[in-house]
């Protein structure tokens, strides 16, 4: 009877010990979580672009990444987007070039007056751009898309009918926009977006020169009565990732977030475009919006005025080493490519 009891016993210390020594056995890992930061409100388009971009990952992964994002500036601000995802604050980060002109000299040319007609045209023009260079600006992150806006056009409270008629015009602008209307004999003023509708009520400003989606989202279509269609600037935007975040994700994770860059960049584009297209219907149905159109010769003339800011761009740029007239080459190449 000890003996089978001292069998039995040795049995089960033969089973346990070796439980007791190795720990619990390993529960299965989670999903990858990802922190993905933005800087404008949730309910502007590089926002929608990034929840449209969670959504596809999620599901093109079949959850094994989960995207958390944070938009509005709560995780990381427009100014120090960049460097907070290269520092790890966040895993991905949506960025406008725009606000940093000496920091991406190459994909901040498509922000030049180069006849850019719209927003997925933009977008695609600025993807390839970035990968025929793969400027050094990027080097320490992993760009997973880029778009743009749509191109800016003047709203204003009166008729802006020539060129004469913006001479000494004030007009709420921001980044390269400025150099554009100082070319046309406008004021550049610059306010954060949000303060605008206020300064066109007390005459502060006396329009706008933007992409005409927020005609209807800041419903600027009450006080500008009148849009003169320049269709003249765009604005680059990039979604970059840190780069060590990167280089840990799995390669069939790697080859969806690669795959998702062109796509990304046309359907952000195509929603821009569609989604200027509805805010202007919608002011001329609503508020009577006039859309004015300059007449071809009267159009060569602003158009005349602006060739110095780009013959200026490229001068600058080869000062620092880029090949100035070549990029600004290019990008009328890849306009002609992708408007066709």
């Amino acid at each position: 009877m000890r003996f089978k009891f001292y069998q039995l016993t040795t049995f089960f210390a033969i089973l346990v010990l070796p439980a007791m020594v190795l720990g619990p056995p390993a529960l299965e890992a989670g999903p990858i979580r990802l922190s993905y930061a933005n800087f404008p409100p949730s309910t502007t388009f590089p926002c929608v672009q990034m929840e449209r971009w969670k959504v596809e990952v999620e599901k093109r992964t079949q959850g094994r990444v989960v995207v958390h994002t944070f938009p509005g500036g709560t995780l990381l601000g427009a100014k120090n987007m960049m460097d907070g995802v290269i520092s790890g604050q966040a895993d991905i980060g949506n960025l406008c070039m725009a606000y940093q002109p000496g920091r991406f000299t190459v994909t901040n040319a498509t922000a030049l007056p180069l006849g850019i007609p719209n927003a997925e045209v933009g977008s695609l023009v600025l993807l390839d751009l970035y990968e025929k260079y793969r400027p050094k600006a990027f080097s320490r992150v992993k760009v997973l898309t880029m778009f743009t806006t749509a191109p800016s056009n003047i709203m204003s409270r009166k008729p802006v009918r020539r060129l004469e008629d913006l001479k000494g015009f004030d007009l709420r602008a921001s980044g390269g926009a400025a150099r554009i209307l100082k070319a046309w004999g406008a004021n550049q003023i610059g306010m954060p977006m949000s303060s605008t509708p206020s300064a066109l009520q007390k005459g502060v400003v006396q329009g706008v020169f933007s992409s005409l989606e927020v005609m209807k989202d800041l419903k600027f279509a009450e006080l500008c009565r009148y849009v003169t269609m320049t269709d003249t600037v765009i604005y680059p935007f990039a979604v970059v990732m840190n780069m060590d975040r990167w280089k840990a994700l799995p390669e069939d994770v790697k080859k969806v977030l690669n795959e998702l860059a062109l796509e990304q960049a046309r359907w952000t584009g195509t929603y821009m475009d569609g989604h200027v297209k509805d805010a202007v219907d919608w002011s001329v149905t609503h508020h009577d919006v006039e859309l004015i159109a300059p007449a071809p010769e009267e159009r060569s003339k602003w158009d005349a005025e602006l060739q110095p800011i780009v013959d200026q761009w490229i001068g600058q740029a080869e000062a620092k080493g880029f090949p100035g007239s070549q990029i600004v080459e290019d990008i009328h190449q890849l306009v002609d490519k992708h408007s066709r």
